[in-house]
């Protein structure tokens, strides 16, 4: 096996068991970290690892009016997306949670672009609407044991990782549509040193430290915080842009189906999360979403 194949392979296992396996990660981490202060520490590592890397690698620095672009573009996407999935975990199993990712339905809403494409054809209109359904279907079941009482506070929970789904593709469009000559690891470790201040910012005016005592973190919660930070958010984040950069957008786009079957079965089989008919039915009806609105991609790519 050539080295080039070797890094194929090591990079879609990446994408697809690393990420895959986030949603637990932020599970452990939760039972000591409170979810503003978890972001912020998580953003902050990986974008001092990425300034270092680029540091070391002598890459050219952005101008004050590019490193204030890339900050707020960070806050939307990292401060939005991930910020959102990481709040409404206190109130949704991993397993459950990993289902609501809806970054590839709002592709198709929010790409103004290919608006005269997507909304004319018929796989993609068929996708959007089973991924509403999906997501309907998960909002109208009751807590599990586990979060017993809170119904009301899950449904929120719901809805706020859809909108941070959407805030990461409106960030996400808005840089894929803004060319600069800066390489993607310094604009993404701007981004991430925004995004956590920005999350500090918030953790301070939500007083989480009032029910934080460092003392008390589980070292199962420290390594989870690493992994999140060294692995999902840096290494795998690289070879995700070097998966972009050299392989087919759709052959990519798999990993939308993989982490969420990832992050099931490492949330019910090591973490003891139940998962119910309903709740299968709703991942499968989700992932076949995705499957119809990445069906153009394939016939385009293959």
């Amino acid at each position: 096996m050539n080295r080039q194949k070797q890094k194929t392979i090591l990079a879609f296992a990446a994408i697809y068991l690393i990420w895959g396996s986030t949603f637990f990660g932020v599970s452990i981490a939760l039972k000591s970290f409170p979810p503003f202060l978890l972001s912020a520490l998580r953003f902050l590592i990986g974008g001092l690892l990425l300034t270092g890397y680029c540091y070391f690698r002598k890459q050219p620095m952005p101008s004050v009016k590019e490193i204030l672009s890339f900050s707020f573009w960070g806050i939307i996407i990292f401060g939005g997306g991930i910020i959102a999935v990481v709040w409404a975990q206190q109130y949704l199993p991993s397993s459950l949670a990993s289902l609501i990712i809806t970054t590839p339905f709002w592709f198709i809403v929010l790409d103004k672009s290919h608006w005269h494409i997507n909304f004319k054809n018929y796989w993609t209109m068929t996708g959007l609407i089973a991924g509403l359904a999906g997501v309907l279907l998960l909002m109208s079941q009751k807590s599990s044991n586990q979060f017993q009482g809170v119904d009301f506070t899950q449904t929120k929970a719901i809805l706020v990782m859809v909108a941070g789904s959407m805030l990461w593709v409106i960030g996400s469009l808005r840089l894929r549509g803004n060319q600069s000559s800066i390489s993607v690891y310094a604009k993404t470790s701007i981004h991430l040193l925004a995004a956590g201040v920005f999350a500090i910012v918030v953790s301070l005016l939500s007083n989480e430290s009032t029910s934080f005592n460092w003392q008390a973190i589980r070292i199962d919660s420290l390594f989870a915080l690493l992994f999140l930070a060294i692995l999902s958010t840096t290494l795998t984040f690289i070879a995700f842009v070097w998966l972009i950069q050299t392989k087919p957008v759709a052959m990519v786009s798999t990993y939308s189906y993989i982490n969420p079957m990832v992050a099931v079965l490492l949330g019910v089989l090591v973490g003891g999360e139940s998962i119910n008919t309903i709740q299968v039915a709703a991942m499968f009806i989700i992932l076949s979403g995705v499957f119809l609105v990445n069906i153009p991609k394939y016939k385009l790519k293959i």
